[in-house]
């Protein structure tokens, strides 16, 4: 029965976006029958024009597929209809370069402009319409949470935030045994692993799979080296190989010689932003424009990181490090909009191309963060493997109050898993993430004042 549903909500989403996908090829189709078949040198017949739709078609996929576009049910509407919304965006410009050379001229864009404004009613409407279906077919499932050693209040917070997803049912530890987990789990719709340690996981794990009850399990740091082992068959008896190394040479070269191309572009059109920035900056209260700060990257090498100032100045004149806060008083009108926008971060651009960063890596971390993460979590100096990026997964599935833990099991996921193809997605997402709010949400009061206290112990 379970597994049947599983099926049906896959089915489903299947055919939503099957629909999607032709709603938005039949607006094409008008504004290419009515509009720019006419401007080719020769015009498309019959198998031309469904050649042509087709192509339409491979790159709304490959966009909606880049923006993680489909993921319905998983991802709030929000960030489903942004994603698709881009995705569409980004179809249009590519087909309307190969307009412009089927044409040998440059034509108008208008039909185009409104096609992707049609595109975004629809996708508006069905993402509302999926997510109530979804909704009212398969409601939150009633999750078991199982915690060993340390308390999941922490993690019961960030679930709070997806009543669309879980309802809590049950909240028990490890020490009930496991004939009484067992018992627990039979009767669960889901269940939820934090921070359990292997042994006892892998029994609830094994349990869950025999049951067919949904598990979640919280990862710890060997579970992401694993993920990015290479199977190999030497013999009968299969075998993981942590390579461990690193990018290759071939990666490094392709890495950056991607960097300096796209770095070098950015900077060109951006250069608009950058300029009226600047000046805002300056505007308000005459403090300098960048602000520079030692962190760390490749092998522990140290580099001056050039930023946007979104602070007043001397923010941190009693010289201990403050991360960001909710409603930070330090930050300026100037650096909410900078920092909302992620405009504060473009100046990195000029990093990126002198070669102290990537475009996709690890957050440069400041050197004392480094230290002192470093002594509490001996792990996270295994982010010193690659050079620190402008985005990356920690940027963009964590936020500015991300835990040190999580940043570095995020940031080991992109390691263990690079190629070049994931740099390129990583990028397309990074527009996305910019419309997202949630993820320049900083660290509580609270929060902060714990890590400002260690930092003055150091």
């Amino acid at each position: 029965m379970k597994n049947g549903n599983e099926q049906f909500k896959k089915t489903l989403r299947s055919l939503i976006t099957i629909i999607l996908v032709l709603a938005e090829t039949a607006v094409f189709a008008y504004a290419w029958l009515n509009e720019y078949n006419n401007y080719i040198v020769l015009p498309f017949v019959q198998k031309g024009n469904w050649f042509f739709y087709a192509v339409y078609i491979l790159f709304s996929m490959i966009f909606l597929h880049s923006f993680d576009g489909l993921k319905y049910g998983v991802y709030r509407k929000t960030n489903i209809i942004i994603a698709q919304s881009l995705a569409a965006l980004a179809t249009a410009f590519v087909i309307y370069l190969q307009i412009v050379l089927l044409a040998a001229r440059f034509v108008t864009v208008v039909p185009l402009l409104l096609m992707v404004a049609a595109d975004v009613i629809i996708i508006s409407l069905l993402s509302s319409l999926s997510e109530f279906v979804l909704r009212k077919l398969f409601p939150a499932k009633k999750a078991l949470i199982v915690w060993d050693l340390y308390s999941p209040e922490p993690f019961l917070d960030k679930i709070s935030t997806r009543k669309d997803k879980f309802v809590i049912n049950e909240i028990v530890n490890v020490s009930i045994g496991i004939e009484e987990l067992e018992k627990l789990i039979k009767n669960s719709e889901s269940v939820m692993i934090y921070d359990v340690h292997s042994e006892i996981r892998n029994k609830i794990i094994k349990i869950c799979f025999e049951n067919d009850v949904r598990a979640y399990a919280t990862t710890k740091i060997s579970d992401i080296l694993t993920r990015g082992a290479e199977c190999v068959h030497l013999f009968d008896t299969p075998l993981l190989l942590y390579r461990n190394i690193g990018l290759t040479f071939a990666q490094r070269f392709l890495k950056r010689t991607m960097d300096i191309v796209v770095s070098l572009i950015m900077l060109i059109i951006t250069s608009p932003f950058l300029l009226i920035s600047a000046i805002a900056i300056k505007l308000y209260d005459g403090g300098p424009v960048f602000f520079r700060q030692a962190r760390g990257t490749l092998g522990g090498k140290i580099f001056y990181i050039h930023k946007f100032r979104s602070m007043i100045v001397d923010a941190e004149k009693d010289g201990a490090p403050r991360p960001a806060e909710e409603a930070d008083p330090r930050i300026t009108p100037v650096g909410k909009v900078l920092r909302a926008s992620r405009l504060d971060e473009l100046p990195q651009l000029i990093d990126i191309l002198v070669g102290n960063m990537s475009l996709v890596g690890p957050r440069p971390e400041r050197i004392e963060h480094i230290q002192q993460y470093t002594e509490e979590i001996p792990e996270f100096q295994y982010r010193l493997k690659v050079r620190g990026g402008l985005t990356g997964y920690a940027q963009l599935y964590g936020k500015y109050n991300t835990t040190p833990y999580d940043k570095i099991q995020l940031d080991l996921m992109y390691i263990q898993n690079y190629s070049f193809f994931l740099d390129i997605k990583l990028i397309l997402m990074t527009i996305k993430i910019m419309f997202i709010k949630e993820s320049t949400e900083g660290f509580t009061k609270e929060k902060s004042k714990k890590i400002n206290e260690k930092s003055k112990k150091k």
